[in-house]
């Protein structure tokens, strides 16, 4: 056990969000952080800098200064403090950016997340597997991951989604909140029963790549259909338990049960509106999200993945990056053991990462890169956006 990074771990943590270091559960979710890398399914900074008042797409990184204390959830003081030792950052586009030419708007954020890591290179160091991830994090840096939020931009080409991955990115959120032409959304009118032809081969690709898929935002139906075929876990990257909150973003407890038999995990996220019916959430129904889905599908298939930097207002306890110890600790309390609280912290992701990563190697001996187009599988015609 190093000591002294749990020392320094306490240290910022009381400082951040102003727990006594005398608390034995905090500590004790610091002691579980100084060697099992906190892995965070979700933080929307890029696009938040994107969108900050800083200018035009050339300036924006440049402009902020992630050193200093931000007006952002994160900023690299507080990821220490928080104990992250993995981050997924989003590249999310919105939607609309078909209209603009998606797979432009795409690189964009790949970008503008590529000039962040690269940036602050004595924390941040880019990570494409796991193995990556763990070096990273013995080094005492943030390993940092790209994860893409939304399937419209591949723009129906598995061609763009393999070049996609050659940048690094290494998961895929299916859809955002708008139906596909081959994939139907959380938020939008089905149009397919789940997945098209065309998207089973999405699928098919991405676990022959080993893209982890993300089923975040899609529909139960287009969820069920990517675990009847998958062949390897997925994720859900930022959602929570619908049995407990009735938000067509979170997973139905059908869907919960089929998790073990595929190994895929539920990275429970921070977003008020998805965790209560309430005015203000607070740490205890991220937690009580955490527990049904232990409760459902067992503790090795729930994680952590907060859409820091993509919600404007956030649990009371939950406040930023640093805050995820203090839920740990809230853990703790309800009693969950050390064992348990590294599984929820980032083992359980890891496993299921490897376990993709495992799959990917003996699906790319078995098959070629699949060259199948949305028009040849489905039979569509002028959809090529």
């Amino acid at each position: 056990m190093k000591r002294a990074a749990i020392g320094f771990l306490v240290l910022a943590a009381t400082f951040a969000t102003g727990v006594t270091a005398q608390d034995v559960h905090l500590e004790k979710a610091l002691r579980v952080l100084a060697t099992t890398p906190l892995v965070d399914g979700h933080n929307d900074l890029p696009w938040a800098i994107r969108n900050s008042e800083a200018g035009p797409h050339d300036v924006e990184v440049p402009e902020h200064d992630l050193r200093k204390e931000t007006s952002f959830h994160t900023d690299l003081e507080r990821l220490r403090a928080g104990g992250v030792g993995a981050q997924w950052w989003s590249v999310y586009i919105p939607f609309e950016a078909v209209e603009e030419g998606a797979a432009k708007v795409q690189l964009e954020q790949i970008d503008i997340a590529l000039q962040i890591i690269d940036k602050y290179p004595e924390a941040m160091e880019l990570a494409t597997s796991v193995s990556d991830l763990e070096s990273a994090f013995g080094r005492g840096r943030v390993a940092s991951m790209l994860g893409m939020e939304g399937g419209h931009a591949i723009e129906n080409s598995l061609g763009t989604l393999r070049a996609f991955y050659a940048m690094g990115v290494r998961y895929m959120t299916l859809t955002h909140n708008g139906t596909l032409d081959w994939a139907d959304s959380c938020c939008a009118l089905p149009r397919h029963g789940g997945l098209s032809e065309f998207g089973n081969e999405v699928v098919r690709e991405m676990n022959r790549m080993g893209m982890l898929v993300d089923i975040s935002h899609t529909s139960p139906e287009t969820m069920n259909d990517v675990l009847d075929i998958a062949e390897a876990p997925v994720i859900y990257s930022h959602a929570s338990a619908r049995a407990l909150h009735d938000h067509p973003r979170n997973v139905p407890d059908q869907v919960l049960r089929r998790l073990p038999q595929n190994g895929g995990v539920v990275m429970i996220t921070f977003v008020p509106s998805f965790l209560t019916s309430r005015d203000q959430a607070t740490i205890a129904d991220v937690a009580d999200h955490i527990e049904h889905i232990v409760s459902i599908a067992g503790v090795d298939f729930v994680g952590i993945g907060s859409d820091f930097d993509g919600i404007e207002s956030t649990p009371v306890g939950l406040e930023d990056v640093s805050t995820f110890p203090v839920l740990l600790a809230e853990l703790s309390r309800r009693g969950w053991s050390e064992e348990d609280m590294r599984k929820v912290a980032g083992e359980n992701l890891l496993r299921a990462w490897r376990e993709a990563e495992t799959v990917a190697r003996r699906l790319q001996r078995e098959r070629p890169p699949s060259t199948r187009t949305i028009g040849e599988l489905d039979r569509t015609i002028g959809q090529d956006h």
